[in-house]
């Protein structure tokens, strides 16, 4: 590897949201956030939505999803505009 074209790699944690779960590995993201960490340093802290831990292909769980919901409200923004195919 070429010195000094890579970016700095550092620990830092995330935090998923929607499991309440944080986990600190390394990354080269930056953030203004930080967070005490269990052995009592303080690292940049990255918030994520999903993660491992709250994804449902890891988790084993399905949601269900308003996809007629969101199919109406599209049409009903945006109207039919394709024409069918014959």
């Amino acid at each position: 590897m070429k010195p000094r074209i890579h970016p700095e790699s550092r620990p830092v944690v995330f935090r998923d949201r929607a499991a309440d779960t944080a986990f600190l590995t390394r990354s080269t993201a930056h953030s203004s956030k930080t967070i005490e960490w269990e052995d009592g340093s303080t690292y940049p802290l990255i918030d994520v939505e999903i993660s491992s831990a709250s994804h449902p292909f890891y988790t084993g769980t399905s949601r269900v999803l308003d996809t007629a919901g969101r199919v109406e409200r599209f049409e009903r923004r945006y109207g039919r505009t394709a024409s069918p195919r014959h």
